[in-house]
């Protein structure tokens, strides 16, 4: 990299101990309302999953939206929750994987990069790994550049990391 050239890191990254607190939030929420007594609804994390299980799709529906306004609550952005099919689980339950989605995958590098040549900022992109770097000589056009990205909807949660000189 030039003496004279500014760089900064596009992520997406999801703070899993809050991932873990809202987790446990929302169970503990499930165990005292009223609404889900009786239901048999429960969530569970295993690193990157989560399940619910629930008597009724209603019920499995609304565990989500518990779980969701928990997401919200902590800042954790909720684009990323990838939600599974609700499922049929044994004796007449039902049940939903959500994924909780960290890193930047190869498909969605390429459209971030497609994107930041599509800018006309005279900058270098390159993917490493789950992440995306992205150098230039002017500040200008990094900033230009986060921008395009913010206003670009891909789906999945990023941040700007590592602006360095």
């Amino acid at each position: 990299m030039a003496k004279d050239s500014f760089s900064f890191d596009i992520v997406s990254e999801v703070s899993m101990p809050q991932v873990a607190n809202a987790v446990d939030q929302t169970q503990r929420e499930l165990l005292q309302r009223f609404d889900f007594k009786n239901t048999g609804t429960s969530i569970s994390r295993d690193e990157n999953l989560i399940e619910i299980r629930s008597s009724t799709e209603d019920r499995l529906k609304a565990a989500l939206e518990v779980l969701k306004e928990k997401w919200v609550r902590r800042e954790i952005p909720v684009k990323a929750l990838s939600e599974g099919p609700v499922q049929p689980a044994a004796k007449g339950t039902v049940r939903q994987s959500v994924h909780v989605t960290t890193g930047i995958s190869e498909e969605k590098a390429r459209e971030i990069v497609k994107l930041v040549k599509g800018t006309g900022a005279k900058v270098q992109s390159q993917v490493q790994g789950d992440q995306i770097r992205v150098s230039g000589k002017k500040k200008d056009d990094l900033q230009a550049v986060i921008g395009a990205v913010k206003e670009h909807d891909v789906g999945i949660p990023l941040q700007f990391t590592n602006f360095r000189p």
